[in-house]
């Protein structure tokens, strides 16, 4: 049976460090199915939202999830990611 995990990329190196972990993980021998999914400036770019409801879907049917960096971006009406990624 394999192990079911959230992948959110990120922003930034985000992508480049979470797929570099993605294979250390595989390189244990444990099978892993993994759910990627958009947040960030991708997800704000594909839906218009920053943090889609499908990623916390994702989060809380999975148990884990392995998150790469995610930029918030400045200014009013913006909600830390990162923080509504944790309160969810």
């Amino acid at each position: 049976m394999a192990h079911k995990i959230t992948l959110i990329p990120g922003d930034g190196i985000g992508p480049e460090v979470t797929f570099a972990a993605k294979r250390c993980i595989e390189a244990t021998g444990v099978k892993i199915e993994w759910d990627e999914v958009l947040a960030g400036s991708d997800a704000l770019k594909a839906t218009g939202e920053l943090l889609p409801q499908g990623v916390l879907d994702s989060i809380k049917k999975n148990r884990v999830a392995l998150k790469g960096p995610i930029i918030t971006p400045i200014g009013e009406g913006f909600r830390s990611v990162n923080v509504a990624i944790r309160q969810a």
